[in-house]
């Protein structure tokens, strides 16, 4: 799909018009004009229609989430998400969190290395890289440990981590079928049932946490600041906001950081050179056994750099989408009206050679100060722009960064002889098309 959009794009230039569904779409694929139509937003930038799930908020009668409210509504629950979230300070309070997780995930990957025929092959890396990211955001946002590193992981929480799943992989199918085919088809029947697990799974852990903090006022204990616990407590939120924003917070805080890592281990397996400068780097800041810091981080700019070329080569969200509700909005001399869609074409802008010498190669150095040649600021942004951009940025790369250095200084990571060549699947989150097989080779 998205090397169609490479072509259409060589085709009619920067700026071309699409049919999908019911939708008839303005895409955008020139960093100078996303520019211009994200500076042209007004106070309040709405996302493309997220119908699908909205009507599952509807029928169910589940409040709506910082994904799908819009407007003033959105507004409101987004200025008290920001609090405790979105500042390098507020994530670097995080990170004895995630450096509790990150050890299990190593154990993890020995144990599963073990299991193989070799003794150096993890299969369906993605799959693990998932319950790491899930286990982290839990920890986070609800101040949790759910044991998704163990052996057994329970099975309301395995029931949730493939629900994720199957919601998009049913998404993808509906966005593209009339809606007289709800009820004759089983896709639409499937999707409502999954985000009912999501849900389902959502409400027990808050109401856990309910439970929690009135045990601890009851006992005149401080209840501290951590996150699930000020949005249940600082009065602006009632608890069936909570139950629609916490589902919503989940599935976009494991899917993105577990696929991304998936992709950067798999292209510094694919280059070896570059795996070896991150390992020198990484032992340099972080030697032996010692714990990284937030500070330990802020020193390795090559790591930063990998995932940012990560992300690059294949952005979480492929395909984003905004309406102008408010105003006609002129680009390149064409006046679109009020209502237009515009869907955001990131996989396109962030492999476009005139932004991105050699796009197709995997070349982390292009993001470091040393590197020649400055790309245009709007030509990779996988965690969007302004207002509406990614609330949980800090986290997940804090998260990123921690693993994938723990990784490389404990393993030299290399592909499985016997995979075949990965390509590029979109599940509204871009995935790969085979399960990605790595050998993890033990450094010492």
């Amino acid at each position: 799909m998205h090397d169609l959009e490479v072509q259409l794009k060589k085709k009619y230039g920067p700026i071309w018009v699409s049919t999908l569904a019911q939708y008839r779409m303005v895409n955008i694929a020139g960093p100078d004009i996303l520019e211009n139509l994200l500076k042209q937003e007004g106070k309040y930038p709405m996302r493309a229609p997220m119908d699908q799930w909205k009507g599952h908020r509807d029928l169910r009668g589940h409040s709506y989430g910082p994904l799908t409210a819009q407007g003033h509504q959105w507004q409101t629950l987004r200025s008290v998400l920001n609090q405790k979230m979105l500042k390098p300070t507020d994530a670097a309070r995080y990170i004895d969190t995630l450096n509790e997780v990150v050890p299990e995930l190593l154990d993890k990957i020995k144990k599963l290395r073990a299991e193989s025929q070799t003794g150096l092959v993890v299969k369906n890396v993605a799959e693990l890289m998932y319950k790491f990211a899930f286990e982290s955001i839990c920890g986070v946002i609800f101040e949790t440990r759910l044991g998704c590193l163990r052996s057994e992981v329970a099975d309301d929480t395995q029931k949730f981590i493939y629900s994720v799943g199957f919601m998009l992989e049913n998404e993808v199918v509906i966005d593209r079928l009339p809606l007289w085919t709800r009820n004759w088809l089983p896709y639409w029947g499937r999707f409502l049932e999954a985000w009912d697990t999501i849900f389902a799974y959502g409400k027990k852990l808050i109401d856990k946490k309910m439970e929690d903090i009135e045990r601890r006022l009851q006992r005149g204990e401080d209840l501290g600041g951590a996150y699930l616990t000020h949005l249940l407590t600082n009065g602006t939120l009632s608890l069936k906001e909570v139950y629609g924003i916490m589902p919503e917070l989940l599935q976009a805080g494991v899917d993105t950081t577990s696929n991304t890592l998936s992709w950067g281990l798999y292209l510094l397996a694919k280059h070896p050179e570059v795996q070896k400068t991150l390992y020198e780097e990484v032992v340099s800041v972080i030697p032996g056994d010692k714990v990284p810091s937030h500070e330990d981080l802020a020193r390795m700019p090559l790591l930063k750099a990998v995932i940012k070329e990560t992300l690059r080569m294949y952005p979480v969200v492929p395909l984003n989408g905004r309406i102008t509700t408010d105003k006609e909005v002129v680009l390149e001399g064409y006046v679109f009206p009020k209502d237009t869609l515009f869907i955001l074409s990131h996989y396109v802008l962030s492999r476009d050679e005139n932004s991105f010498s050699e796009p197709d190669r995997f070349l982390p150095q292009r993001w470091l100060r040393s590197f020649g040649r400055k790309h245009h600021p709007f030509s990779s942004i996988p965690f969007g722009h302004g207002v509406r951009g990614c609330l949980g940025r800090r986290v997940a790369e804090l998260e990123m960064h921690l693993a994938l250095s723990q990784i490389i200084r404990q393993f030299e990571v290399l592909p499985d002889p016997k995979m075949k060549e990965v390509k590029t699947k979109n599940r509204v989150v871009l995935v790969s098309d085979i399960p990605i097989d790595l050998q993890f080779i033990d450094r010492h």
